[in-house]
């Protein structure tokens, strides 16, 4: 991960005190092939578990989860959706999560 430290120092933007704007790998541009080197470093530091599903929450973390799945076998990704859609019944799990861009605090939900 010494290479997504030096990429956030070098492309990162810090914005006050909790907030790193990282659009031009991340958001807003995706750097596939870095992706898939993060994706290659997640199944070195998990090697040997078993992994049947890769959890993230919507938007920044879908493309992180996706080129990290090859590594892994293919297995789902399976990704939080921050409001709840009309096709999503009462029975779900769900977390706080606080948006520290919007300022907000919403429950993230998996079916």
């Amino acid at each position: 991960m010494e290479e997504l430290k030096k990429k956030i120092l070098t492309e990162g933007q810090a914005i006050g005190t909790q907030i790193v704007k990282v659009d031009g790998f991340l958001n807003h541009q995706i750097d596939v092939a870095f992706m898939e080197k993060m994706g290659k470093e997640f199944a070195r530091r998990f090697d040997g578990v078993k992994v049947d599903k890769i959890l993230t929450v919507e938007a920044s973390g879908i493309a992180i989860a996706c080129l990290t799945a090859p590594f892994f076998g293919y297995p789902r990704v399976v990704f939080a959706k921050k409001t709840q859609p009309s096709t999503m019944t009462d029975e779900f799990y769900g977390a706080e999560a606080k948006s520290f861009t919007k300022g907000t605090v919403s429950v993230v939900r998996i079916a």
